[in-house]
């Protein structure tokens, strides 16, 4: 009799296969609705065009989520890195989950520079109702009042640290800055939390995905004792950067923004380009592949985008909705309109958000700004990872922190950012 594990272990093997359509047909009615077989071929050959075809699939582990429902985690091992397939299997050996995670790590070690006798953490739900978020708030030890800053991951459903592997970003953030006089909340994303939920809408945006519970926890951080309210600040990384300046737009409160590694190209645009780089490390038909499917559905946001326009012709599965939202949205001319200050940092060794692409954007949009700044840390990833060689996406699985000069400046000028 095959169990949910056997069902697991082929996915991953047929995935390795280019066996595609046989996967979907394992769909459950829930997930169907929301992956397409070419979507999941997507996602899968997005996770190993920089780390090269599958040499290994090694063995599962399984846990009951619930009486009619097994989550089967299985490590695959390529050329040159690993990833961990996750799926979640009923008793008919169907999926209702499926998605492409990090392989299993060491724990999270605190950075050199944090110092956790020297500020005290609380957890807080964020927003209200069904799609209400968990979160941590940390604050120094001693006299405020202390600025304060909301933090917003990347795209993708991170929790609350921006999890990737043995490293926790945010965390390293949250701490650092912590411990230099900056209170901060950070919170798990509503498509970490309640990830079902939002993939079955057909009607999600960016907007949603961020600016609802951004606010919340601005207005939940004003509240905290020992935090100065006038001077509480959002800082984003990656699409957390790109959508900071609608959050401050919606939330006139909000003293100021930083923008860490936030994308200004369009979204459909730079996905093609770094696809071509990771191609490039990675030559050979899965990778040729990956980025002709790519091509095919930016033209699609490019010039045929409609309501209607199914999630399989669009880029990640997302839905049309959310395409549209991001067409329309052009963070340096909102960022440009805002009276509030602005930092702005730069990875670079980073072939996400770069140097050369996005922030001349950002530079140029905000030549007549007199309270920008801007800096770039020519030796940091996209995560702001230092390092010598040219970054990858398996660099990013190797236990590291945020770079301490970054941290600095975001505490000094979240500091002084007032008077700016």
């Amino acid at each position: 009799m095959r169990t949910p594990v056997d069902t697991a272990v082929e996915v991953v093997e047929w995935a390795r296969d280019g066996r595609f359509a046989e996967i979907a047909a394992l769909f459950a009615p829930p997930l169907r609705a929301v992956l397409t077989a070419g979507a999941l071929q997507a996602a899968w050959l997005a996770e190993t065009a920089g780390i090269g075809p599958v040499t290994e699939v090694g063995e599962p582990s399984h846990e009951p989520l619930r009486p009619d429902l097994i989550r089967v985690s299985i490590p695959v091992t390529c050329e040159r890195g690993q990833f961990t397939a996750v799926m979640s299997v009923d008793p008919a050996g169907l999926l209702n989950g499926l998605r492409l995670a990090p392989p299993a790590s060491d724990p999270w070690a605190p950075p050199p520079y944090a110092d956790p006798d020297a500020f005290e953490e609380h957890d807080v739900t964020v927003g209200s109702g069904a799609l209400a978020v968990p979160g941590t708030v940390t604050v120094p030890r001693g006299n405020g009042p202390w600025p304060a800053v909301v933090l917003l991951s990347g795209g993708g459903p991170f929790d609350r640290d921006a999890t990737i592997g043995p490293n926790k970003p945010l965390k390293d953030l949250a701490w650092g800055l912590a411990g230099r006089g900056v209170a901060v909340l950070r919170h798990d994303k509503v498509t970490f939390t309640h990830a079902a939920q939002v993939a079955a809408a057909d009607d999600f945006t960016m907007t949603r995905e961020y600016v609802p519970h951004a606010v919340a926890a601005v207005r939940l951080l004003q509240n905290e004792p020992g935090v100065d309210s006038d001077r509480v600040f959002v800082a984003g990384h990656s699409m957390g950067g790109k959508v900071a300046p609608r959050v401050a737009e919606t939330e006139p409160s909000i003293a100021g923004a930083v923008i860490l590694a936030g994308d200004a190209e369009p979204m459909h645009q730079a996905a093609v380009r770094v696809a071509r780089h990771l191609a490039a490390l990675d030559p050979g038909p899965h990778s040729d592949a990956a980025v002709a499917q790519l091509l095919r559905q930016a033209a699609t946001v490019e010039t045929a985008l409609s309501p209607s326009t199914p999630r399989e012709e669009l880029p990640f599965g997302l839905p049309a909705s959310y395409w549209l939202d991001l067409r329309s949205y052009d963070p340096v001319a909102t960022a440009a309109a805002l009276d509030k200050p602005l930092l702005i940092l730069q990875g670079g060794r980073d072939y996400q958000v770069t140097v050369e692409h996005d922030l001349p954007l950002w530079r140029a949009g905000l030549t007549a700004r007199q309270n920008v700044t801007i800096q770039i840390h020519e030796a940091d990833d996209h995560l702001f990872f230092p390092g010598t060689a040219p970054s990858t996406p398996a660099g990013y699985l190797a236990a590291q922190h945020v770079d301490a000069a970054v941290v600095r400046n975001v505490a000094a000028w979240l500091g002084g950012a007032a008077s700016l």
